[in-house]
């Protein structure tokens, strides 16, 4: 299993296929990186690096009774994104994910963002 851990000791757990420009998946409340197979199949095969993780609180990720905010969400992306070392990434969020790859790319992403794409997204307020 797949997983980093991030500054406060929580472990995200990821999904790492591929090589080739990266696609990050980011899923909507209360899924996990799993609701992201069939996209990341096709892209796959098509190619590209995929990447889906399951956001704290969520899936194989550790439970957490704190940080869950879009702040953190949006840092532990960027703390994935750099053990990574993606560049030239393009972010793909659903509903709670699409509000996480805003604020990431509005607070970490100078750099190693190519484009983001926004599905039915919950935007941060501020």
């Amino acid at each position: 299993m797949s997983t980093i851990t991030t500054k406060d000791g929580t472990e995200i757990y990821y999904k790492d296929w591929g090589e080739g420009q990266p696609l990050v998946f980011h899923h909507g409340w209360p899924l996990s990186a799993d609701d992201w197979d069939a996209q990341m199949m096709f892209f796959l095969a098509r190619g590209y690096r995929v990447i889906a993780h399951d956001r704290r609180g969520h899936g194989r990720s550790t439970q957490t009774v704190s940080g869950n905010d879009i702040d953190t969400y949006a840092a532990d992306v960027d703390e994935l994104v750099t053990a990574l070392d993606l560049k030239d990434a393009i972010h793909i969020g659903h509903s709670t994910g699409g509000g996480e790859v805003i604020r990431y790319v509005a607070q970490y992403a100078k750099g190693r963002v190519a484009k983001a794409v926004i599905i039915s997204a919950i935007p941060p307020a501020c």
